[in-house]
């Protein structure tokens, strides 16, 4: 056995596409390991474990499950009566230190039976989250991480007072235990996708911190309809006219995505240009975005009620705004391969799978120029709006939505610049590349990683904090 050869063991609350967000994390991982006929083993909980079957084929005997006690199905009740982000930050995160106990036992086991030489925990995602693997009998490797998100100042509002103080609370809390479970002061290395996300890290944690995205994308799954681009033009394209321009929306349906100042913004566009708007998910937002959609006449005829059909006619919109709630993975691929501009206003994303899967598909993305989608874009592949106030967001969002529906050579450009910057940085493939360095990094102890000038590398190698 040498360093190039690791034995990975790895350990995650899930392992799910269907769950989507860090969910998906530790599946990519596993699959594209075994892939490159690496050694690997995954324990997740049992939640998934149907799913994992269906999967991932022969190599479902790799995977150890944890089962839900009666202490996990109480706290995940007491979970649905508190705000989401203050239930993940309580009562959740007592379901996940539940099931890392019955984790760190297995962890300890396999590490023995199966002769592991890395154990790599990818979530949960926190920076501020404590880690119970620890003097497991392998290094350990806790990551990439991504997190120490706030909204962006302008949009504060957003967040309830009791909610940003027991936040606040939360946070302070966190480091009394991240030095009473040592997993994080204890790891070979924290890996970490930004500068903000190192700074949310406790104080006294391992001295190790490496930055490496988190997201990668499958360029198997999501892809252009077309042949994959090879290079980027450097000519100017042609403009053509394009009878509808479909803008698409994907994600969770929560108030921090602010669809509805999408809806707001895409009112006006749709008084200018024949537009349409998918909105693919679902969530807690989905009954009042319904309602404000109806209210500002851009849902389809047949979906509106007379008066508001005289309302939409005299506005004369030229567009209609389509709720496709939750779709299937392969379902949002044929839907964004029929799309011809991705939009993501969210003020609180950390990471933005979401675009990185648009950039694979050859679709240019307008977003928030705020955490996750600052990391993953450019202008050569999409525009970022500043979250200044709510009204110039709503301005800034719909002048960028105007511009991308007025130019269809600027969208297959940026479409194009956005596949190539996905393809090079992104793909599951080269992240992996990534893993296995550091992997074998930690193995040597005291070998050095090659450091990086440019963070985009970081999905080439890998780079010291």
């Amino acid at each position: 056995m040498t360093s190039d050869k690791p034995r990975v063991l790895l350990v995650a609350e899930h392992a799910s596409a269907k769950f989507g967000g860090e969910a998906a994390l530790p599946l990519h991982y596993f699959r594209v390991l075994r892939k490159r006929q690496i050694e690997a083993w995954l324990i997740v909980h049992d939640r998934t474990r149907d799913e994992l079957k269906l999967c991932v084929g022969d190599d479902f005997d790799r995977i150890f499950f944890v089962s839900d006690t009666t202490a996990h199905r109480l706290l995940w009740r007491l979970g649905q009566y508190l705000p989401q982000r203050l239930a993940y930050f309580t009562a959740w995160f007592a379901l996940r230190l539940l099931t890392q106990i019955a984790q760190r036992r297995l962890v300890r086991q396999i590490v023995q039976s199966h002769r592991i030489t890395v154990v790599h925990q990818p979530i949960p995602v926190s920076p501020k989250e404590p880690s119970l693997i620890f003097n497991v009998g392998a290094p350990v490797i806790i990551g990439p991480m991504n997190g120490g998100m706030n909204y962006p100042p302008a949009f504060e509002w957003m967040q309830s007072r009791f909610v940003h103080l027991a936040l606040q609370v939360g946070r302070l809390l966190a480091d009394c235990l991240n030095w009473l479970i040592p997993g994080k002061r204890q790891a070979a290395a924290l890996l970490v996708a930004n500068t903000r996300t190192c700074h949310a890290l406790p104080k006294g944690t391992c001295g190790d911190v490496v930055r490496l995205h988190e997201n990668g994308v499958d360029l198997s799954v999501w892809q252009p309809t077309s042949e994959p681009v090879s290079q980027v033009p450097t000519q100017p394209l042609t403009e053509t006219k394009s009878p509808v321009t479909k803008f698409v929306f994907v994600g969770r349906l929560v108030h921090w995505k602010a669809v509805n100042l999408l809806l707001l913004a895409f009112e006006r566009v749709a008084q200018q240009l024949p537009v349409e708007l998918e909105i693919i998910g679902d969530g807690p937002e989905s009954t009042s975005l319904r309602q404000q959609a109806r209210a500002l006449g851009l849902l389809p005829l047949h979906e509106l009620q007379s008066t508001d059909q005289t309302i939409c006619r005299q506005t004369q919109l030229h567009s209609s705004v389509h709720f496709l709630g939750w779709l299937s993975q392969a379902d949002c691929a044929r839907r964004l391969q029929r799309s011809d501009v991705m939009v993501l206003p969210s003020m609180l994303e950390c990471g933005g799978a979401v675009i990185l899967e648009s950039m694979a598909m050859g679709i240019p993305v307008i977003a928030t120029n705020w955490g996750g989608p600052s990391d993953y874009l450019d202008e050569s592949c999409g525009i970022l709006i500043e979250p200044r106030s709510q009204r110039l967001f709503v301005n800034d969002l719909a002048a960028a939505m105007i511009r991308m529906a007025a130019s269809p050579a600027l969208r297959q450009s940026m479409g194009q610049r956005g596949r190539h910057r996905a393809m090079r940085y992104f793909d599951w493939d080269v992240k992996v590349d990534a893993i296995l360095e550091i992997y074998r990094a930690v193995l040597k102890a005291n070998a050095p990683m090659r450091s990086l000038t440019n963070p985009e590398n970081a999905g080439n190698a890998v780079s010291r904090v």
